[in-house]
């Protein structure tokens, strides 16, 4: 069975924080990331918004993209003044034949802001998850019909980012509601992320490989430190370079039969951690796994 590997251009430039990595061309990450092995890479701040130029760029390096981060304010919006703001992502994803729309609600997001620490993260109230879900709904039916399935990214410094959110989040939406599995997230959130990826393997329909050190974690936690001076810290890393093990995990995926990407995202401060040496250290851990398990590439 084969499996797609992707990776993330946030570990050349950093979207939250442009000044980090702010004079590295999009051209150099590209070349980089297809020369680490990888076939895919996602949609970034670098990139123009010209989809022809990045249909150009991604042919020139021999990329595909799988999606790109579309950061939503559907809580304090209506369906259709979301659907309204999505409609340029929309059509640059299609255009380039991307297979998921990576969605994220970054209302009251304080996912970018360095002093606010991340247990005043917003949260939905009781009272709204019925009719959040509905929205949710909707908007997955309407990007579900036009080939563009929505993937949910719970994330941290958000409104869903814990093990109880991404419960109550499957609950009140739709089957055509789809959940990216992104690893250093969950495990940043305290979740049982094994436990997540088993209940909802249906559900999973794109997958983050994000590593994490787990010593400056901790700190994290103890120290009730922003999402922003956590990642600064080096909380974040590519797969094989933290305490994941992702054997277990890519197990569960190929029992029950995921095909499409593995994305390795591992925001690091580039000056720090080298984008070039850690694609490279990420990929050729990945594969190994992948190996051993029995995908093929």
């Amino acid at each position: 069975m084969k499996i797609n590997l992707g990776i993330a251009p946030i570990a050349w430039s950093n979207d939250d924080m442009p000044e980090l990595g702010g004079d590295t061309p999009i051209e150099t990450c590209l070349e980089e990331a297809s020369r680490s092995g990888f076939s895919g890479i996602e949609l970034g701040g670098k990139f123009p918004r010209n989809p022809g130029i990045i249909k150009f760029l991604l042919n020139k390096y021999q990329l595909k993209m799988p999606g790109g981060w579309y950061g939503s304010l559907l809580r304090k919006r209506s369906v259709e003044e979301e659907w309204s703001a999505m409609k340029d992502h929309i059509d640059l994803l299609k255009f380039v034949k991307s297979d998921v729309f990576v969605f994220a609600d970054v209302s009251d997001s304080i996912q970018s802001l360095g002093d606010i620490p991340l247990k005043s993260r917003p949260k939905l109230k009781d009272n709204e998850w019925t009719s959040y879900g509905k929205k949710i709904s909707e908007i997955s039916n309407r990007l579900f019909d036009i080939g563009l399935p929505m993937s949910y990214h719970e994330h941290m410094g958000t409104i869903i980012q814990t093990e109880e959110d991404v419960d109550r989040f499957i609950n009140e939406t739709n089957d055509k509601t789809f959940l990216l599995y992104d690893t250093g997230h969950l495990l940043f959130a305290e979740a049982n992320y094994e436990n997540i990826l088993k209940k909802y393997i249906s559900r999973i329909n794109h997958v983050h490989c994000k590593d994490i050190r787990k010593n400056i974690l901790e700190n994290s936690l103890s120290n009730n430190l922003s999402f922003r001076d956590s990642f600064l810290k080096g909380v974040f890393t590519v797969p094989g370079d933290g305490c994941i093990d992702y054997l277990p995990l890519l197990k569960i995926l190929y029992q029950n039969k995921y095909n499409k990407w593995l994305v390795i995202e591992a925001e690091q401060d580039p000056d720090k951690a080298n984008p070039y040496i850690y694609a490279k250290k990420g990929y050729s851990y990945l594969k190994s796994v992948i190996d051993d398990i029995g995908y093929i590439i």
